[in-house]
């Protein structure tokens, strides 16, 4: 199983790597961090409002 942490604002980024057959099923499930709005390709946005609010997440997992 691949040491990842997959991160990104947009939840329909991850939910097709996971539901991919040949590579979904080699990372672990518990490793994908994903926001239920995504940035809209406004960097304001995804730094300071969204993505602030998943850095204890992504930081949380990176330690596991």
């Amino acid at each position: 199983m691949p040491r990842t942490v997959l991160v990104d604002l947009e939840p329909g980024v991850i939910n097709a790597v996971r539901s991919e057959k040949s590579m979904g099923s080699l990372f672990n499930p518990d490793t994908f961090v994903s926001a239920q709005n995504g940035a809209g390709n406004n960097f304001a946005k995804g730094y300071f409002s969204e993505g602030s609010e998943l850095i204890d997440d992504i930081l949380d997992q990176a330690r596991k």
